[in-house]
């Protein structure tokens, strides 16, 4: 164990100059001391030094400099101002953060961190990066990536600017958030997003049947096989290029049967479901030929 014992100044620790002391306790350290032994350190002699004394003696080495930096807990932006000798802090002092280009910069790099999910998403804008995503599978990289890896990594040039003026990402509200990722998308592809990845299905029966483009097996929809009665080809997207999966529902909305062929579901299964299901649903129609039958959300009228 290494001690610091020698040289060390003779006056008594409280009236020796604390420069002169500490002066000397730095030389000691450096003359006694060895790489390996200094995580063996053992002070002996010390004496304690005031603030005020600190800075009498130091002024010329005691630097004072503003610090912001991302305080993950709060997804905010934290100031302070910080006084230190060395590696020893002698003050820190709050400050209010004063929004700029770098801090917006900054929060937006915070928010990589924290994750792309902690940004405010609603479902409509979470589905429509699920369409833009679905094109760039089916036609190619003319479609942004819109991945959290994509988004992650180009976070400072499409997502500081909607935090301009802002010091914490619950500033961000979410029309300002679905403005800044749909400008990801240009002009000239966003028509084509309405026309090849609707939102909606229009079925027969005139219903407007939402697609779910984050189903594993596909972009799916669910309807009642009443709703689709008439309809002779099978629903597409993507210029008809993509069949939708579609899930075949009882009146009650229960699953009977998933396709990707509707002309072969009429000719094929179909008989076998109206058989099980008009049973179960004798108030609704069940016709022996489902292509010459008028779609319906309806229920036939009970009998008086």
């Amino acid at each position: 164990m290494l001690s610091l014992r020698s040289p060390i100044p003779t006056a008594s620790p409280r009236t020796a100059a604390p420069a002169a002391l500490f002066s000397s306790l730095t030389a000691a350290a450096r003359t006694s001391m060895r790489p390996r032994c200094l995580r063996a350190v053992r002070i002996v002699l010390a004496a304690p030094l005031t603030l005020a004394e600190i800075e009498a003696q130091f002024a010329d080495r005691i630097e004072s400099r503003d610090e912001i930096a991302f305080d993950a807990a709060s997804a905010s932006l934290r100031a302070r101002r910080l006084r230190r000798l060395g590696a020893i802090a002698l003050a820190e002092q709050p400050l209010t953060v004063a929004p700029d280009d770098a801090t917006a910069r900054m929060l937006a790099q915070g928010a990589v961190r924290l994750g792309i999910e902690r940004l405010p998403w609603t479902k409509p804008l979470r589905q429509w990066r699920d369409r833009v995503m679905f094109l760039r599978r089916a036609e190619g990289e003319e479609w942004p990536g819109l991945s959290d890896a994509a988004l992650a990594a180009t976070a400072v040039d499409w997502l500081a600017p909607a935090l301009a003026g802002k010091t914490a990402l619950s500033e961000l509200a979410s029309d300002d958030f679905a403005q800044a990722l749909q400008g990801l998308l240009p002009w000239a592809l966003r028509r084509r997003l309405d026309a090849e990845a609707p939102t909606h299905f229009t079925a027969p029966s005139g219903s407007a049947v939402p697609i779910d483009y984050e189903a594993q097996e596909g972009p799916k929809l669910a309807i009642r096989v009443q709703e689709l009665f008439g309809l002779d080809r099978h629903p597409t997207i993507a210029a008809g290029r993509v069949p939708l999966v579609v899930e075949l529902l009882s009146p009650a909305h229960r699953p009977v049967q998933v396709t990707r062929d509707l002309p072969g579901f009429w000719r094929g299964s179909y008989a076998a479901v109206k058989a099980e299901m008009k049973g179960r649903y004798p108030r609704h129609p069940w016709p022996d030929n489902p292509l010459s039958a008028v779609p319906t959300r309806r229920a036939k009228p009970r009998s008086r």
